[in-house]
């Protein structure tokens, strides 16, 4: 597992993977339990992570509307972009 990167750094695709590892590692049963906890630890960042950017990718695709011929209209600038 790539304890290097800071989870607030990850983008969606890396700390989604990362989580997969986690949760292969804590199903296999042969991790000791201190690492279990550390692992479980990580898991439940990686997963808010995870969430974090579901909602931020969410919130651009709301505030993107269409006209009637499916054009995007209204859209807001994001920060970012």
């Amino acid at each position: 597992m790539s304890e290097g990167k800071p989870i607030g750094e990850m983008s969606f695709e890396e700390a989604i993977r990362e989580l997969e590892q986690v949760v292969t590692a804590l199903d296999r049963g042969d991790v000791a339990l201190e690492d279990s906890i550390k692992l479980y630890e990580r898991g439940a960042a990686l997963k808010a992570r995870c969430e974090a950017k579901l909602k931020e990718a969410e919130e651009k695709v709301a505030q993107i509307t269409l006209d009637a011929n499916g054009q995007p209209t209204g859209t807001t600038p994001v920060e970012g972009l």
